[in-house]
């Protein structure tokens, strides 16, 4: 018989409806039920795409012994880490705290008040590698509840007021300025992986915001090593197993510092990132590998990722079946010499296998390998090896596929609608900007309130139950203002507007510090605040980005002052911690720059007003905004388009930063000049 989760929409609870754990989903009933019953709640985190939630739930959740016994003594309640990034943010905290690590599954025992008192991430359902058996976990829990409960209450209580104690004193700190920047970068310069690229050893996760960075940096300073470092890390990612080489698009991160076995799911936030990523490469380099990885991203984006309601799901599982009924991580994306000879014959199998990496020793698990692009390949027949990718991607596509977690998370639909909405605008895709358009049409429709506050999830056509966190509106306003630029209609600007008015009004505190959660959001033991980067931009960081931009477009001073207030967290931990805040720097590269404000005045039918806007959209100095539109009827929506007439009747661009403006041109080459340096 289904448990309560039976009635959620996310599709992670929704895979323990049928578990006979008597799950509750987060809620104040709950934990009244666990104060009316006198237990302690089992609060269990996890994700849809989680390999190890899987194996947890199929070890523990799914056995009935185990099951009886946690609803005897225990109030279960499970909770998608990615529903509720608030919930899961507090109790990572303490888990982290208390073990000095964290991870999904997130495991945490609670008092009814919600105070956490025990805590861990995976156990097994034996003793193993010295981790006790979750049942020996659960025994220990509950014989402690009724014997010691004095003391469990003591140990929640520090614990509680421990995390209460741990506020971000950044007010007066100032946005950064260039020597912090310049310590950031020498700090990244001695993290790096100058044989491999990337930052750190293994895991290897990819570094995108930072990338960001340093494309700015080089951008605003000239600095050749900076460009180089992010070059070679997207080239290397590119070649990598972390990177799809049939289907496009990039995996979670890899296990190993050469970037060649990966963690198989693949999120959208991930590939939005990087999409954008390497779009910017091109940008500034012409790179062919960043064009093609660009655009193989976006498609794979569209193709696998894009819901029927013209969002975007939030990643593709790991696992899949391997063909016997067992499910096994990368199942769907590895190849056998064997393999690859059932599908191409002999011939076009030993030079797909040399050009792949495919050996028969394996580099992944039973002689399987992760489709690679080793270096030294020497010349290859490239009209051969594109008709054995469209067969080998044919063969793959008849293979059972990982699982979709298909619901809708604001977010990280924002990054996704800024990446594609660029990267359409660069390569002449209109298809793309067609898709960003659709997915922020939903957005408006679906996830905002007449106040214009966000619902930060939606499955099937309805809106889910949780409010928005602050990563939500920063995100959500970051892909609308990038959508207003490429499409030159103001009323992205506006809607960015209304969601970064609300950052204002109910996420700051003192001295430019922000919230994760709202003013009037649910009270937990500790409300949210984590400035650095996590496998996205902290909520914190985008807002300031976001913020910039809109302040740059409107000459809002509000906004502005909340920008630069905001940065001041960049100037304490950029130089210390650059790889943890890369979208603060990227950030606050912007602010140093200006940034640049650019209106282009001309009728969008007009080829030489196109001409202008795409110069306008390839400029690479950091952060700059773009406006487009016809000067007499765009002002309104486009205030840059303000008193930007023709010139001698032809469409002009005006370019202005600090409060200066230059003279406007006319010539696309012209623009491009005062745009590159």
């Amino acid at each position: 018989m289904p448990n309560r989760l039976a009635h959620e929409t996310s599709p992670y609870l929704l895979q323990h409806a049928d578990n006979p754990v008597d799950w509750w989903p987060w809620s104040g009933e709950a934990f009244e039920e666990a104060r009316r019953r006198g237990v302690p709640v089992l609060l269990s985190v996890g994700y849809s795409s989680c390999h190890w939630c899987h194996v947890m739930a199929h070890e523990s959740f799914e056995d009935e012994t185990t099951a009886a016994y946690l609803n005897e003594h225990f109030v279960p309640v499970k909770v998608d880490r990615e529903e509720r990034p608030d919930v899961d943010a507090v109790y990572m905290e303490a888990v982290q705290a208390a073990t000095g690590h964290g991870g999904w599954p997130m495991t945490v025992f609670l008092t009814p008040d919600a105070e956490p008192f025990y805590f861990g991430t995976y156990f097994p359902p034996a003793p193993r590698h010295g981790m006790p058996s979750f049942h020996q976990v659960l025994q220990g829990v509950a014989v402690a509840w009724a014997d010691r409960r004095e003391e469990v209450d003591e140990v929640a209580g520090n614990i509680v007021r421990e995390l209460a104690g741990r506020s971000l004193a950044v007010g007066g700190a100032g946005a950064p300025g260039e020597q912090e920047l310049a310590q950031a970068l020498l700090g990244l310069t001695r993290d790096y992986d100058d044989r491999h690229g990337g930052f750190g050893g293994a895991p290897k996760f990819p570094p995108s915001m930072v990338v960001e960075f340093l494309l700015r940096h080089h951008a605003r300073t000239g600095a050749e090593g900076a460009l180089q470092m992010a070059a070679d890390t997207c080239e290397a990612m590119a070649r990598g197993g972390i990177y799809d080489q049939l289907g496009g698009g990039f995996a979670r991160y890899a296990v190993d510092r050469e970037w060649v076995v990966p963690h198989f799911e693949k999120m959208l936030y991930d590939n939005a990132l990087l999409c954008r990523v390497y779009a910017h490469l091109w940008r500034a380099t012409g790179s062919d590998l960043a064009r093609r990885v660009a655009l193989e991203t976006a498609d794979f984006m569209v193709r696998e990722l894009r819901t029927a309601e013209g969002g975007f799901a939030s990643a593709l599982d790991a696992d899949s079946d391997d063909g016997t009924g067992r499910h096994v991580e990368g199942a769907f994306y590895v190849w056998t010499p064997a393999q690859l000879r059932d599908v191409l014959g002999e011939e076009d199998a030993a030079y797909a296998a040399q050009y792949f990496g495919v050996t028969e020793e394996g580099t992944f698990e039973e002689g399987s390998s992760v489709l690679q692009l080793p270096q030294g390949a020497g010349v290859v027949d490239a009209e051969r090896i594109e008709g054995i990718r469209r067969r080998l991607l044919a063969a793959r596509d008849e293979r059972p596929r990982p699982g979709r977690d298909d619901k809708i998370v604001a977010a990280w639909n924002g990054l996704a609608i800024a990446a594609l909405a660029e990267t359409g605008a660069y390569f002449d895709r209109t298809d793309l900007v067609e898709r960003a358009t659709e997915a922020a049409d939903l957005l408006v429709r679906l996830h905002m309130d007449s106040g214009a506050r966000l619902t930060r999830t939606s499955r099937d056509g309805h809106a889910g139950a949780n409010a928005g966190v602050l990563e939500d509106y920063a995100d959500v306003a970051e892909g609308f203002l990038a959508l207003a630029g490429v499409t030159g209609e103001g009323v992205w600007l506006e809607f960015a507007g209304f969601l970064l008015d609300l950052v204002l009004d109910r996420f700051t505190g003192e001295g430019g510090a922000l919230y994760d959660t709202a003013h009037d959001a649910e009270q937990l033991i500790r409300r949210p605040q984590d400035p650095t980067d996590n496998a996205t931009p902290s909520g914190w960081t985008a807002a300031a980005g976001a913020l910039l931009s809109y302040a740059a477009h409107t000459g809002s001073e509000a906004h502005r002052t909340a920008a630069e207030g905001a940065l001041g967290v960049v100037k304490a931990l950029g130089p210390r911690a650059p790889r943890f805040i890369g979208w603060g720097l990227a950030v606050a590269e912007a602010l140093l720059d200006g940034p640049r404000e650019v209106a282009v005045a001309g009728h969008p039918d007009d080829e030489a007003a196109r001409a202008l806007h795409r110069a306008a959209l390839l400029g690479t100095a950091p952060g700059a905004v773009v406006a487009f539109g016809v000067p007499d009827g765009a002002g309104e929506e486009f205030p840059l388009l303000r008193d930007r007439p023709l010139v001698d009747g032809r469409p002009a661009a005006y370019v202005c930063r600090h409060f200066t403006c230059d003279a406007p041109t006319t010539d696309p080459d012209d623009l491009a000049g005062k745009l590159a340096n």
